[in-house]
């Protein structure tokens, strides 16, 4: 059985690897998508977050074994964000 930590492992790395050819490819099937990876493969690809939620949700219950992102999100970059009151 592979621990946890070998499984967010292959999360991140599965991550990095679309998420950079999204940003490289706009045509990817990935780009401007939420994409749902769990222990290491894509499980859902949809424009929908609660699809991709509900998909992950259906395959891995543990939800420390998956991942959620938005393909294409410049995820190095620091945002700040001001609020007025």
């Amino acid at each position: 059985m592979i621990d946890l930590a070998s499984i967010e492992k292959l999360n991140e790395e599965l991550f990095r690897k679309i998420n950079q050819e999204a940003l490289a490819n706009p045509r990817s099937p990935y780009a401007g998508k939420y994409v749902g990876i769990a222990n290491g493969r894509v499980v859902a690809v949809d424009n929908s977050l609660r699809a991709v939620t509900k998909a992950l949700n259906d395959s891995e219950p543990d939800r420390e074994k998956t991942l959620t992102f938005e393909a294409s999100a410049d995820y190095d970059r620091v945002q700040y964000i001001l609020i007025v009151r």
